[in-house]
């Protein structure tokens, strides 16, 4: 069965959101001056590839440590939007549409056996490290609606499933983060900067795995996520 990596490396120096603080992870001790090698790490709850709990956006939201760890093996299916402008909205008929170009999107409701997470292409992994991969395309309120009637969680290769502050903004971007509020509103989970999504098949279901770091009353964590084909 083919595993394939969707996550980035935490590394000194790597793209972060407008704000956060630089990641650091650098030797604390090594094997030539200690005897043993330990590691600094610093960085943000959501570094790199990373979850994102309710309690992200929700006082009262559930944490990731709320979940059962069964929560984070998803049911998964592409959705493989491209092509894509810089900061151009993904609204619920997008993602309908390329759901359907390669499965029937009826069969993805509420039903046991179901997807559970739709992973949205939008092809913006391409700009990872570059200033354009702030202007990445977003989704919509619609969109979150649409997967919420569908109880899905939402998984994208961007580093923000709203508009990210950026060189260009387009006039009538949202604000207030609609995207993940309405998601959040029903305990659903997001999954960002998720990579690799070539080797994903387009028309089928496939199991993720995506289980976050063990952080107390985690608002966030990074992810080793990896996909597992049939």
């Amino acid at each position: 069965m083919p595993i394939h990596d969707l996550s980035y490396p935490l590394e000194t120096g790597m793209p972060v959101y407008p704000g956060s603080p630089p990641v650091a992870v650098e030797p604390a001790t090594t094997v030539e001056d200690d005897g043993y090698a330990t590691t600094d790490l610093s960085f943000d709850s959501h570094t790199g590839t990373h979850i994102d709990a309710p309690a992200h956006m929700r006082s009262d939201g559930p944490t990731l440590d709320d979940f059962d760890v069964e929560r984070f093996r998803f049911r998964a299916v592409l959705a493989d939007c491209r092509p894509l402008e810089p900061r151009e909205p993904i609204g619920a008929d997008d993602l309908e549409r390329a759901v359907a170009a390669g499965a029937d999107a009826d069969t993805i409701g509420n039903e046991d056996g179901d997807p559970d997470l739709l992973i949205c292409r939008t092809g913006w992994e391409t700009h990872w490290g570059t200033d354009r991969a702030f202007d990445h395309p977003y989704l919509t309120a619609s969109a979150a609606d649409w997967l919420v009637e569908r109880e899905l969680d939402l998984g994208i290769d961007a580093m923000n499933v709203d508009p990210t502050p950026g060189s260009d903004p387009a006039p009538d971007e949202p604000d207030g983060y609609p995207f993940h509020r309405t998601m959040f509103a029903d305990d659903r989970v997001l999954l960002e900067n998720l990579r690799g999504l070539e080797a994903l098949p387009t028309g089928e279901v496939f199991t993720v795995h995506a289980y976050p770091l063990a952080v107390a009353n985690a608002d966030g964590a990074p992810v080793r996520a990896v996909a597992m084909v049939e």
